[in-house]
């Protein structure tokens, strides 16, 4: 068996694979089909200060080869995630990656705050939610506010910080560089691509925010695109998402750079999809030779 561990803004990860924020809630539904502990990590539902009840319904529509949300972070709120989920999540000998969002600066610091304490392995600055009409886009999309809520979010915690990066921007190498310089220890991408569907028959949009994040297969070669360049734009590691379904998907996004995977809208088609490709990866590795997974990482040969 390879080697699958891996090391991601100076936390190890027995393995790659951590199910992506929103798309696994706080692990309770699937500890019946497999230990939690098979995953690298999980990171958990994107928790705000307050408690959010999200966007009102419908905020979840398939399309071709993938899906649109507008969910709009519904989560019971940081005390709750603190005093209700983080005690049974620290029980399943995985890494806990805590995603925090905010609609303010002072937000996003004042929750990294509540967290310095607790028994979280890292944060996950969710700055590029696209269907939040407060806040979150505008993070994620400007350099300068970029790196003042990193800056922020830096100074309010120790904790190994990771930033979630947003592919509705026209340089993502600069948000990248901005948020390196303002003290990520990591970047994580890509979130979902804003998109849009029409119900013809009643000509309105098939989700009440009217817009949504697009996430699936049909993402991942841009993706993978933006994980290349932002991973050869930088210094501090890249976690890959976007569209990742199999193995082969995940092998070929940490080629593209990316450190460690996280899986999202995959899992809704098939629960057991963190499982299989871990397992997936190792028969990869044995396959061609592969002692370390952590050999991989970026070594596409661009042409």
């Amino acid at each position: 068996m390879a080697d699958l561990r891996v090391t991601l803004a100076g936390v190890e990860f027995k393995n790659p694979v951590i199910p992506a924020s929103g798309t696994y809630g706080y692990g309770r539904e699937y500890e019946c089909l497999y230990p939690l502990s098979r995953l690298g990590g999980i990171s958990v539902k994107g928790t705000t200060l307050h408690e959010r009840t999200g966007n009102i319904p419908p905020r979840i529509a398939e399309t071709p080869m993938g899906m649109l949300n507008s969910v709009g972070l519904q989560n019971g709120g940081a005390e709750k995630f603190l005093s209700c989920e983080l005690p049974n999540l620290v029980t399943k000998d995985t890494r806990i990656i805590a995603n925090i969002a905010g609609s303010t600066v002072e937000e996003c610091a004042e929750l990294a705050a509540m967290l310095e304490g607790s028994a979280v392995d890292m944060i996950e600055l969710n700055i590029s939610c696209p269907n939040v009409k407060q806040g979150g886009a505008a993070f994620g999309t400007d350099c300068n506010v970029a790196g003042a809520v990193t800056r922020a979010v830096r100074d309010a915690c120790s904790k190994p910080l990771m930033v979630k990066l947003s592919p509705n921007v026209t340089s993502i190498t600069d948000i990248a560089r901005s948020v390196e310089a303002s003290g990520a220890d990591a970047v994580s991408l890509i979130n979902t691509l804003l998109g849009m569907r029409i119900d013809i028959k009643t000509r309105r949009p098939v989700l009440h925010n009217n817009v949504g994040g697009l996430s699936g297969p049909a993402v991942f070669p841009v993706a993978v695109r933006m994980v290349w360049q932002t991973a050869n734009a930088v210094k501090i590691p890249v976690c890959g998402m976007g569209g990742i379904s199999t193995a082969e998907d995940a092998v070929e996004m940490m080629m593209a750079g990316a450190s460690a995977i996280q899986v999202g809208a995959a899992i809704f088609r098939d629960p057991y999809a963190p499982v299989r490709i871990i397992d997936g990866i190792n028969e990869w590795c044995d396959r061609n030779g592969v002692k370390s997974v952590s050999e991989i990482v970026g070594t596409v040969r661009p042409w």
